[in-house]
This record gives structure tokens, C-alpha cells and sequence, in this order.
């Protein structure tokens, strides 16, 4: 345990001076394996680990939901959705906070990055708040919360990372992430309206459309809906796996964004580009991780925590708080992915060996946990300071101040508190879909 706890010392000196967080990993990894066991053996390791991670078939998932989720941002689907949302809330007290909100929940179920969605809605959205006169903090606010929402409603990059990291059925992950998502929104919708009833000038209400214009709004969004029925229906009916699912999801955005005639030779080497550069930077980090991993492993950390918890005797439910009070300390202070890259080797050992009783089919409870695990990911993309999604919004609207938006999400993050609360509480909301699907 000592090892351990200087492993994650001389990783948080490194992170400290800026380097890499992939580089840092697999630096300490190597460092520790070395001075345990042999400097040789810690070569291979590191060696047999990138060769092995850049092999694995099923983390061919990653750079195809990557692409369908790039493609479809170039073919202008952000604009469509927003007006859709726009048609179905903008005339209430709030709603075109509302509109961006459910926006960015229908963006993220094709793109699967939170950053991407943030930035996307940012350019989206805010020109009608602006025009209502909505307050610069429930405006950015309102964006930088729902696209956390991109890592929860599936396709998620960070859910096919913590399946195979726990061996769990990603098809499974992702639809475990249905229901919770939907409770997020709602969660969402209800500080936007606690917001607006303390404030009513905080987000006046936009113009109210007719019938026939709400139902050309919706019109604009059959080809998001159709692309998210097929890739997720796809895998919750068995027809066919999320790695065929991510092809089929690529391809599906490929075609849409040339009928839309929005492709070309330079767009596309652009997107095939940006893909590379983001699907690089996920393995190096996760080749660093696993290094790290390893090393953890040969303390016996893990199972000496686990052993210890079990022979404590805690309740499962006071365990599950502790951890999901460990990530938000954490998520102060770390990136989401290095956050579920350095703890779930260590966490993920503990909650297997929790006996939950009747609360949950055992075989579930580590997808009910990678459900945890992400949501309180989500909640770091707003916490201060490290809060990722602030400083996306940032980037894209200069003039608002970190200040600002970081007082906008904070009603927000409250309602985040209340769900991560649901969502242990009742496990129900994230296993019914899973327990269901063939």
C-alpha cells in the first residue's frame, strides 16, 4: 500500500509540473514496476501493453464513433436539433435555456464527446438567448451542463473505456445510460425553471411558433433520430455488436453529410484528421493508464483495500458514497478520463466483491457502478476549478468571463447532486433496460 500511495504521489508531482497526463502515467508505471520487480520486466510490460491496446479489436469502436460524431457535427445537424428544441419550449419562461439543454441531449447521442457538444450548442444557442436578453450565467450555464451530457447518453467513448477495463458488455453500457440520461435532462429542466422562478428576468420567453411551423422544425431532425435508432436499436435488439454498430453509425453519418452536400475533399480530410488526432490522444492515455494499472497491481493495493472493506463489514450503499465522495475531490483536481483510467482498477475490485443482497442482479453491478462512475465524471466538466466544459465555453465566447459561467452551472451542479443521489438510491433506473435487453 505504501507503493501505492507513492505511485500516486509522484503522479500528482508530475501533473503538477505539466507534464502529459499519458506520459506521467506511464513514467511512474514504468518507474514503479521497475524498482519492484525488474527493470527488464517493466520494459516488456510497457512494451507487450502499447502493442497489445493498439491491437484489441474492440477498441476499434472508439475511433468509428469518433468519426460518426465529427462527421455529423460538419453536416450541421446542432442547428436543426436547437430548432426543434426551440419550437417545442422556446415560448416558456426559460425555455430557450430548456431548447439548449434538450439540444445538446440529442446531440449526444450521436456524438459521444461532452467538449464537442459544449462547443458545438455554444455557437448554437447563445445567439437567441442573447436576442431574448437571457443572463449570461443561466445562458452558459445552461450549455456548459448539457454538454456534460455527452459522456452519459450513449454512444459514449468513455463508456466503452470503462467496459473493457471491467470486462463488462459495452452494449450493456450504453443502455444502462437511457434512463439516467433522461433523469439528467429533467434534472436539468428543473434548475432552468427554479432559476427563472427565482429571476424571471434571468431567461425571458421567446416567440411561441404555430403547429405547422413546430412540425417543420421537427422535420429537420429525422436523420439524428434515425442514425441514434439504428446504432442503439441496433445493439439493444441483438442484431448486431457496437463495434459492427460503430461502423454502421460512421458510415450512416458519412452518407447523411453528403446528401446534405456539405462534403468535401478538404472537409473530409479535415474530419479524417481531427479524428486521428483525438482517437491518438484517447490511446496514449490509456496505454499510460494501463502501464500505471499495472503497476498498482503489483502492490496488491487493490486487493488488500478490498480485503479490508469486507472484513469491515460496511454497508455496500456507505461504501458507494465514500468512492463517489473520492470522485468529486478528484474531479477538482483531474481530467474525467485520467480520473476513470487511474481509480476504476482500483475501485472496480471493491464493488464486485460487495454483496448488494436483493437490491440488484450481482451480474449488474458493475454496469450500475460504471453508470455512477460516469455521471460523476459529468460532474466534474462543471466543477471548479479543473471543470473542462467552463473553459470550453470560454474559448468560444471570449467576452464572458470564467466567472461568470462557473456561477452559471452551479444550479446546476446542485441538481447533479440530487441525481448521482436518485441513481444509487434506486438502481432500478439504470438496470431496467439492461435486465431487458437480449
Amino acid at each position: 500500500m505504501t507503493a501505492t500511495l507513492i505511485g500516486f504521489a509522484a503522479l500528482l508531482v508530475l501533473m503538477g509540473l505539466r507534464v502529459p497526463i499519458a506520459f506521467a502515467m506511464g513514467l511512474v508505471g514504468y518507474v514503479g514496476f521497475g524498482l519492484l520487480v525488474s527493470w527488464t520486466a517493466a520494459a516488456s510490460m510497457v512494451a507487450t501493453t502499447a502493442y497489445e491496446t493498439g491491437l484489441t479489436y474492440s477498441l476499434a469502436v472508439v475511433p468509428l464513433f469518433i468519426l460518426m460524431g465529427n462527421l455529423v457535427t460538419q453536416a450541421g445537424l446542432s442547428g436543426e436539433l436547437y430548432a426543434a428544441s426551440y419550437a417545442l419550449l422556446g415560448h416558456r419562461r426559460g425555455g430557450l435555456a430548456m431548447a439548449t439543454v434538450l439540444a445538446c441531449a440529442g446531440f449526444s447521442s450521436i456524438c459521444g464527446s461532452s467538449l464537442a457538444t459544449a462547443a458545438t450548442m455554444a455557437k448554437v444557442s447563445m445567439p437567441s438567448m442573447r436576442k431574448y436578453g437571457y443572463s449570461m450565467e443561466l445562458a452558459t450555464g445552461s450549455i456548459a451542463s448539457g454538454g456534460t451530457l455527452g459522456i452519459l447518453i450513449p454512444p459514449s467513448v468513455v463508456m466503452i473505456i470503462y467496459g473493457l477495463m471491467t470486462e463488462q458488455d459495452i452494449g450493456k453500457l450504453f443502455v444502462a445510460g437511457l434512463l439516467p440520461g433522461a433523469v439528467a435532462v429533467l434534472c436539468y429542466l428543473g434548475a432552468i425553471a427554479f432559476v427563472t422562478w427565482r429571476d424571471p428576468k434571468a431567461g425571458p420567453p421567446g416567440a411561441r411558433m404555430s403547429w405547422p411551423e413546430r412540425l417543420q422544425a421537427f422535420k429537420g431532425i429525422w436523420g439524428i433520430v434515425t442514425l441514434f435508432l439504428v446504432v442503439i436499436g441496433g445493439i439493444y435488439g441483438g442484431i448486431f455488436t457496437p463495434n459492427e454498430a460503430a461502423g454502421i453509425g460512421a458510415a450512416g453519418a458519412l452518407a447523411f453529410t453528403l446528401l446534405r452536400g456539405k462534403m468535401t475533399w478538404r472537409i473530409l480530410f479535415n474530419v479524417l484528421a481531427e479524428s486521428a488526432r483525438t482517437t491518438a490522444m484517447i490511446f496514449s492515455i490509456l496505454i499510460g493508464a494501463l502501464v500505471f494499472s499495472n503497476m498498482i497491481n503489483m502492490t496488491q493495493a487493490p486487493t488488500v483495500l478490498t480485503e479490508w472493506i469486507v472484513a469491515q463489514g460496511f454497508s455496500p450503499m456507505l461504501v458507494i458514497f465514500v468512492i463517489v465522495g473520492i470522485y468529486f475531490i478528484l474531479g477538482c483536481l483531474l481530467e474525467s478520463l485520467s480520473m476513470i483510467l487511474l481509480t476504476v482498477p482500483v475501485f472496480y475490485p471493491v464493488i464486485a466483491a460487495l454483496d448488494f443482497g436483493a437490491m440488484m442482479d450481482p451480474q449488474l453491478v458493475l454496469i450500475w457502478f460504471g453508470i455512477i462512475v460516469v455521471v460523476v465524471t459529468e460532474i466534474s466538466l462543471i466543477t471548479p476549478p479543473v471543470g473542462l466544459n467552463v473553459f470550453v465555453i470560454r474559448a468560444v465566447l471570449p467576452e464572458v468571463t470564467t466567472g461568470t459561467i462557473f456561477r452559471g452551472v452551479t444550479p446546476f451542479w446542485v441538481a447533479d447532486l440530487i441525481r448521482i443521489t436518485i441513481l444509487i438510491l434506486v438502481p432500478g433506473i439504470s438496470l431496467l433496460l439492461p435486465s431487458l435487453m437480449r
